[in-house]
């Protein structure tokens, strides 16, 4: 059985990958800067070739993740080739986000197993259910968001806190001490506002002296001082031994050429301080708790409040989430992902309320509703996460409009120089890099720069291609043709049929799928340079 519950936490993270192999903006960071370290290494010679280099303008944010992931990535990829598995860049990109993925779902299978510990094996089955029916979860477990990241080395700190026995009262010294420098490396490396979840969880520790105000401070100290510096050695691309001070200060200052740079400071710097995430929206100091969280846990939302109700351990176990969700309320800028790393702590709240749902006596009416009531919600889950992936499938245009311009000119004659211009690079990539989608060759050129307008882009010679949002401005030119049309996602569409309930009832239950119904629209265009 904890096979079976771990194969299926990691296949349902890998079915959101190959359902869904294409990336949008906020991957698109961390995806370049893998491919980048798989290609080049990180030696100072091939640096310049590095996407932030090429196309200069972004926040700085860590290498750390990417060159791991690479690091980690690099022995799948050759066997995966030897095997005949992968030949092209997106079949790399597909194995850079399943080693993610991996790694991901394993966090989970820990976090899986402290719960059958702590709660019973019916408790940690259920954890599991709840966990692979929800979709914002699974669907970005393995994408290339920051938050990912950081996602991993927190659930391995919850499952640290919460892997002890039923009765116990206070987690080992030694779990104590590891949740915490996690989340401290997590904060310092990866992500600021693991702080704010950090921070409740040291005075809940304070509070029922599960840990010494000395020892905490310490290990966060300690941690701090070797995320943002450890003496390591770094081997470059010729194999070199470079000795230098690590992780994210000198690694990153190096690769961004910028000394001395801490990216995670710079971005509280620059979103906080500066206040520049409010570019971005704002929303209500609700969002998080009325908007993000109910999409984030669906079903697991009324049940993480019963199993809060019914047991004191899950609600000693809610306070830190729930505090750390008020206390990044107060920001402006607000966003599902920022929130992420709480969805496993409801779970387990939630799979204690489904587990005590479940176990009523099936004699009485009462236990048949509990049980029918717990497993219409998983059913629900699992009808809203199935509607939300094929939405999602038919949501990334961009990475369509590549794979059919690539397709469409794969035999082009060599020596033809072709530029990619799209009006949306900052909304849907498709791949590791923009050039990795073409031809084994070297005729090709992509571009993503967006400055460029209609009349540069008609202007400038070397530009024989276009995938742009809009064709109209292009084809008044008359120098362009329109070559293809690549649709997207627009809305759900419900085909109820007119006459009331007792009609709808008549629908035979086979067609019932056509009820529902996806509506999409033009998106984006392929043009040609008209000869």
């Amino acid at each position: 059985m904890s096979f079976a519950m771990d194969l299926l936490l990691l296949a349902t993270s890998w079915t959101h990958v190959l359902l869904a192999p294409y990336t949008k903006v906020e991957e698109s960071f961390n995806l370049h800067a893998t491919h980048d370290v798989l290609m080049y290494g990180v030696g100072r010679d091939n640096l310049y070739k590095f996407d932030h280099n090429i196309f200069p303008g972004a926040v700085p944010r860590t290498f750390i993740g990417s060159i791991l992931l690479a690091w980690l990535t690099s022995p799948v990829a050759y066997v995966a080739s030897q095997w005949g598995l992968l030949s092209t860049k997106l079949d790399l990109q597909i194995a850079v986000r399943l080693v993610l993925a991996t790694l991901n779902a394993t966090g989970f299978m820990l976090i899986r197993r402290a719960v059958c510990r702590r709660f019973g094996r019916p408790t940690g089955l259920m954890y599991v259910l709840l966990t692979c029916s929800q979709f914002h979860l699974p669907f970005w477990m393995g994408r290339t968001l920051p938050n990912m990241f950081a996602l991993f080395p927190v659930n391995l700190g919850f499952y640290a806190l919460c892997n002890r026995a039923p009765q116990s009262q206070f987690p080992t010294r030694r779990s104590a001490d590891v949740t915490f420098a996690l989340l401290t490396f997590t904060a310092v490396v990866f992500r600021s506002e693991v702080a704010l979840l950090l921070a409740p969880l040291a005075i809940q520790a304070l509070l029922l002296r599960h840990i010494s105000f000395t020892r905490l401070i310490s290990v966060g100290f300690l941690s701090a001082t070797l995320s943002i510096g450890a003496y390591c050695s770094l081997r470059t691309e010729r194999s070199a031994t470079v000795e230098r001070l690590a992780l994210t200060v000198t690694v990153d200052s190096y690769l961004w050429n910028q000394w001395p740079l801490w990216p995670e400071l710079y971005g509280i710097y620059f979103n906080v301080y500066q206040g520049k995430s409010s570019d971005w929206g704002t929303s209500p100091v609700h969002a998080y708790f009325f908007s993000h969280l109910p999409k984030l846990l669906l079903g697991s939302l009324p049940l993480a409040v019963l199993g809060a109700a019914l047991d004191s351990r899950v609600r000693a176990l809610m306070f830190p989430p729930v505090l750390f969700i008020v206390l990044i309320s107060c920001l402006g800028h607000k966003e599902w992902r920022f929130i992420i790393y709480v969805v496993p702590f409801f779970n387990v709240a939630a799979a204690r309320g489904a587990r005590w749902m479940v176990s009523r006596r099936k004699g009485g009416v009462f236990g048949r509703m509990m049980f029918l009531a717990a497993t219409g919600i998983l059913a629900l889950n699992c009808a809203i996460t199935i509607v939300s992936t094929r939405a999602s499938m038919a949501n990334y245009p961009g990475g369509s409009a590549l794979a059919i311009f690539n397709d469409r000119y794969a035999d082009q004659h060599a020596g033809m120089s072709h530029d990619w211009g799209v009006a949306l690079p900052a909304e849907s990539f498709t791949t590791l890099h923009p050039s990795m989608t073409g031809p084994a060759t070297n005729d090709w050129a992509y571009n993503k720069t967006e400055s460029l307008s209609p009349r540069d882009l008609t202007a400038s010679t070397p530009v024989t291609h276009l995938i742009a949002e809009s064709s109209v401005e292009f084809l008044k030119t008359g120098r362009w043709k329109l070559v293809d049309r690549v649709q997207g996602f627009s809305r759900w569409k419900l085909n109820l049929p007119r006459g009331g309930i007792a009609k709808v009832l008549e629908v035979p239950l086979h067609e019932w799928l056509s009820v529902l119904e996806m509506e999409t629209n033009d998106q984006l265009y392929i043009l040609e340079r008209a000869k």
